[in-house]
């Protein structure tokens, strides 16, 4: 199983009324929860991990999370408002306004963490969940349990979430030397590591401990750089509606191939070749682009890759 470990929260978009009025619709969503969402949509053995609110939004996640078929036995209900994302598109590109103090998420403490069994073969962090804490933290001390699993990390960096970026940015670099396999945006990139060509700047990331690094770059497609070298994959050509969910999908789609290679190991990864890679990254593309050719977070199912 690969387990997704991070926020999973209620998205409210932007809507309009029959009379014509501004409105927000609540979905399900969450950077971290979205890439199980969509693993298990792929037909991936995916679980999900974050203390979940037993308040009606707390309902609607664990509908979710079981409608695409998510082991979220892990979760425990707690006594806690779920988190709330309140949501804007500018020409398709969203932004995001949370709300998070005292909630399921925030105040998750080292207590609530899961035991990792022998079924979890790798862990996958990443998004807001790892800004503030107690919940960075907690999700940083799990990272530390994962031992002979694979890591992979998407920190999903929003500058405008981040209230101590100097602790932040520490956490990033341990969890970077822990993990196996990293992914960004090509912003994501630059703010983490500061200006220059994508690949010399990933290569200066990966030798801070990862086996690959990752970076996407929205249209012009995604790479992965290993010790073996780089490889690029194009992106597919859609009609955007929204970008929502395209990252988290994407990372879905990468693990999923890798996982179905019998990659999805630290030995395996040691030695993955370049086929492998840019089938992932392939996977991974078409994958988002069916995400962002409809509204919300919509992971495609595997009949329609």
């Amino acid at each position: 199983m690969i387990l997704c470990c991070g926020e999973a929260l209620i998205d409210m978009l932007p809507r309009q009324t029959a009379s014509n009025e501004a409105a927000f619709a609540p979905y399900a969503g969450g950077a971290v929860f979205n890439t199980a969402i969509a693993l298990g949509r792929l037909g991936a053995d995916s679980g999900f991990f974050c203390p979940l609110s037993d308040d009606l939004f707390g309902a609607q996640l664990r509908a979710a999370l079981d409608g695409s078929g998510v082991d979220h036995s892990l979760s425990p209900a707690v006594d806690r408002p779920c988190t709330l994302a309140f949501v804007t598109l500018t020409d398709g590109q969203a932004r995001y306004a949370f709300y998070d103090r005292g909630t399921a998420l925030r105040e998750m403490a080292i207590a609530e963490l899961p035991e990792l069994t022998d079924r979890i073969e790798a862990l996958f962090f990443g998004g807001i969940s790892l800004v503030g804490d107690p919940c960075g933290a907690s999700y940083e001390a799990l990272c530390a349990r994962a031992g002979d699993r694979v890591v992979m990390l998407d920190p999903n960096i929003r500058p405008g979430f981040i209230r101590d970026e100097a602790a932040y940015r520490v956490r990033l670099d341990r969890m970077i030397a822990q993990a196996d396999i990293v992914k960004l945006s090509d912003e994501d990139l630059h703010w983490l590591m500061g200006d220059g060509p994508i690949e010399v700047v990933a290569q200066a990331l990966r030798a801070r401990g990862p086996q690959i690094v990752v970076i996407t770059e929205g249209a012009k497609g995604a790479r992965a750089i290993s010790q073996g070298g780089a490889v690029h994959a194009a992106a597919q050509r859609v009609d955007v509606v929204d970008t929502v969910g395209a990252g988290d999908t994407f990372n879905a789609g990468f693990l999923a191939s890798l996982r179905q290679a019998g990659a999805l190991t630290k030995a395996g990864l040691a030695c993955v070749d370049a086929a492998q890679l840019t089938a992932a990254l392939a996977l991974g593309a078409k994958a988002a682009a069916i995400t962002v050719s409809r509204a919300g977070a919509n992971p495609p199912w595997a009949h329609e890759i």
